[in-house]
């Protein structure tokens, strides 16, 4: 990964780096993981925030051949960047949607019994069999075809006689908690389903499913977070790698006496003469608030030079306060970087800090930030 400081632009406040043959590093380590399973990628919402049109392409290079994403949006872009790969769309057919997935080949994961009603009849009016997902719940109880829903689905011979049935599916609850009793439970019931569509291939674990072991990898795994660098598991060392760097500008460096309170609705006043750096990030940029520190509150360390430097009192639109008092005045001067993400601040530790998750914070990164692709 480039130092932010050799990559410099004179009008950037934030710097976001994404390190492309990480990302691929990580594909592989999920291809192996998962073999003989055919390992497909996870790109929804803009590749988890990171920049579609950059990691869909990176990911094929690496051989990836499936890609699955939310929304028919997110499909049409994908399309144009993949032109021959297998896309899935997570959110179903929606109405009067099928021509747009006949013009772009792109593939429904098919979630009620109505859509695969809807799907079979625009499937007999085409002269080619068109393939199709069917995604059951095995105990989400989110998206999925119910009980009911499969009873009509397999009652009725002729609907899945009219379209392929390229993949089975469902989805784990659970799998960031390697020992919760819903992960075999869910498997189980997944296992049973399966046998109401026996030619289909089978597809259930994600990025922490995965790790599960190789009675939850069956065909197609799905990753995402771990792709991106994330903590696919609550508990444990992470094996992935960090994709996504993020830096601030320090803007101006400035003395303040004990006493002093700092940032909005005085929230932290200064127990001993500081010296308070101003970095160009806010909430606008994913930093988020509930980072901030305050008077019996510590804000989130963040890494100048090597240097942990605590958030003092509140983050705003787009600005953080940081204590430097002891941090060499080379380091602790107007123009530097800050580490907010990345060897020292890890995406899970940052979500940690905030009450969230790196899923979270991956997506939230803001767009103001000078976006640099490394690798790949």
């Amino acid at each position: 990964m480039s130092n932010p400081a050799a990559a410099d632009d004179a009008a950037a406040t934030a710097l976001l780096t994404v390190d492309l043959d990480a990302l691929a590093a990580n594909y592989r380590i999920l291809r192996d993981l998962s073999a003989p399973a055919e390992c497909a990628a996870v790109v929804k919402a803009d590749a988890y925030g990171l920049g579609m049109a950059e990691v869909a392409p990176a990911l094929a290079r690496a051989g990836c051949k499936t890609f699955f994403v939310a929304t028919l949006g997110e499909a049409e872009e994908l399309r144009a960047l993949l032109p021959h790969s297998c896309i899935y769309v997570l959110c179903g057919l929606l109405e009067d949607t099928g021509p747009l997935y006949l013009r772009l080949a792109l593939r429904p994961v098919l979630n009620s019994a109505g859509e695969v009603k809807e799907w079979a009849a625009l499937a007999k009016t085409v002269p080619i069999r068109l393939p199709a997902a069917i995604h059951v719940d095995s105990g989400m109880n989110r998206l999925g075809l119910s009980a009911s829903d499969i009873e009509t689905v397999t009652a009725a011979k002729e609907l899945l006689a009219s379209f392929d049935l390229a993949l089975l599916m469902s989805h784990l609850a659970c799998a960031d908690e390697p020992d919760h009793a819903k992960n075999e439970t869910q498997r189980k019931s997944f296992e049973a389903l399966r046998q109401r569509f026996p030619k289909a291939r089978a597809s259930f674990a994600n990025s922490a499913g995965i790790l599960l072991g190789r009675a939850y990898h069956y065909d197609l795994v799905r990753p995402g977070i771990a792709l991106y660098g994330g903590k696919a598991r609550r508990t444990g060392d992470n094996p992935f790698t960090p994709v996504v760097h993020l830096a601030g500008r320090v803007l101006q460096v400035r003395e303040a006496p004990a006493g002093e309170s700092v940032g909005y609705g005085a929230t932290q006043t200064l127990k001993r003469p500081s010296r308070i750096a101003t970095v160009g990030v806010g909430y606008a940029d994913g930093f988020f608030r509930s980072l901030s520190g305050g008077d019996g509150r510590q804000g989130l360390h963040v890494y100048l030079g090597s240097h942990p430097v605590p958030v003092l009192g509140r983050v705003s639109m787009d600005l953080i306060t940081l204590d430097v008092t002891g941090v060499p005045d080379a380091l602790a001067r107007r123009g530097s970087w800050v580490e907010l993400i990345g060897p020292h601040v890890a995406a899970h530790e940052f979500a940690a800090h905030a009450g969230t998750i790196d899923y979270e914070v991956l997506t939230s990164l803001g767009a103001r930030a000078l976006r640099r692709y490394v690798g790949g």
